[in-house]
């Protein structure tokens, strides 16, 4: 994203939402190795902001790059979670 990830700071100096958050990230998502576009440092960012937030956050790292292997396994689990 243009000046980086947003949310963290947005976040923090909002307002709190009643809202249940989950993220999948991957570690060799795109920019895995590029410090300034690592999109899975940027999720772990996200994730700690929404956790400090008191936000019902729930992160799932998986192993691999950008698909839907992980994404489609998860799903199941996910939805079971999300509408608990």
């Amino acid at each position: 994203m243009p000046d980086g990830n947003p949310y963290p700071r947005l976040l923090r100096d909002g307002a709190r939402r009643d809202l249940r958050i989950l993220l999948h990230a991957a570690h060799r998502d795109i920019g895995w190795n590029d410090p300034e576009w690592n999109w899975f440092a940027e999720s772990l960012e996200t994730a700690a902001a929404l956790a400090r937030t008191g936000h019902d956050v729930r992160l799932v790292v998986g192993d691999g790059g950008h698909s839907p292997n992980h994404g489609g396994v998860l799903l199941p689990d996910a939805l079971r979670w999300l509408w608990r």
